[in-house]
């Protein structure tokens, strides 16, 4: 059954990959990207010529993800012109490399507005209309460094998805019994094929970096050098797409919580097997385990 989904950060990398693999698949899809008119508008004229060319249903839709106001008017006017909403894929992030010293407050800060505070914003504006409809899918494209290989110099992005799983394991257990159900995705580190690296911040305190090159010298060179010789030649980014594209088509209540797709095997999904299983068992105990799984009919009241 074909779905209407909305793709936060789909200008580039993963999210404009997952587009085109749910467009394939013959769903409705709306790439969410900012500046559709200006930085991104040779985003969505590439996405305007898949589209002819493939004929799906995809589409670019302005929002900013750090605009709560944005947000808004981008999920309602899906809704309104769809009449619904099924799945939302939180995709929207953002790489920083340097010591974490480094960073200011104020630059931390952004990190977590980019790859944390956007899913509420977008929650806020779309869980509404999944709960009136008792539900739907919720997509949380999460990393394997929150719990897998930590290498330094990427403190502030690791610790903000970090965050952003811990918020996404949470809401799963609190939008079940609205039938809406969920589950993250944790890619590994891809260092072509995406812009993470391309496109990561800095830090803007230079004094700090400069005392930290004294004894870490060409620290951030080495860790994509070295990142990459762990990858696979085989390797694709667009692994993670078909991976997505593979939850949003399974049955409802057969979605496996948590999908890894890691080719440079980190162990994170180790980390994440355990911690998962232990979920699962305190759940139990505790009498809540119906809320390990979507609610196939919830009550309203």
């Amino acid at each position: 059954m074909s779905k209407i989904i909305v793709v936060t950060g789909a200008s580039s990398g993963f999210g404009a990959l997952t587009v085109r693999a749910l467009g394939r698949d013959g769903h409705a899809v709306y790439a969410g990207m900012r500046d559709t008119a200006g930085h991104n508008a040779g985003a969505v004229a590439g996405l305007e010529a898949f589209r002819d060319a493939n004929a799906v249903d995809v589409q670019a839709i302005e929002m900013d993800v750090g605009d709560e106001a944005a947000v808004d008017d981008a999920i309602q006017a899906i809704v309104e012109q769809r009449g619904r909403l099924d799945v939302v894929i939180h995709n929207a992030g953002h790489m920083v490399l340097g010591p974490a010293e480094a960073f200011t407050p104020e630059q931390l800060a952004v990190i977590y507005d980019v790859n944390v505070l956007s899913t509420q914003r977008v929650n806020r504006a779309a869980l509404p209309h999944l709960r009136a409809q008792r539900d739907g899918l919720v997509i949380w494209v999460g990393s394997s460094s929150s719990r897998g290989g930590t290498p330094p110099y990427l403190a502030p992005y690791f610790a903000a998805k970090a965050a952003e799983d811990a918020l996404a394991v949470s809401y799963a257990a609190e939008l079940a019994r609205f039938g809406i159900e969920t589950t993250i995705v944790v890619p590994g580190s891809f260092t072509s094929g995406t812009n993470h690296y391309a496109h990561a911040g800095h830090p803007a305190d230079g004094p700090i970096v400069a005392e930290y090159d004294a004894l870490y010298g060409g620290m951030m060179d080495q860790i994509q050098e070295r990142m990459t010789a762990l990858e696979p030649a085989d390797a694709d980014p667009d692994g993670v797409a078909q991976a997505i594209a593979r939850v949003v088509t399974a049955p409802k209540g057969e979605r496996p919580f948590r999908v890894h797709y890691d080719p440079s095997h980190d162990g994170a999904e180790e980390v994440f097997d355990l911690g998962d299983r232990i979920r699962r068992e305190f759940f139990a105990r505790v009498g809540l385990d119906d809320l390990l799984a979507p609610a196939s009919q919830p009550s309203a009241g």
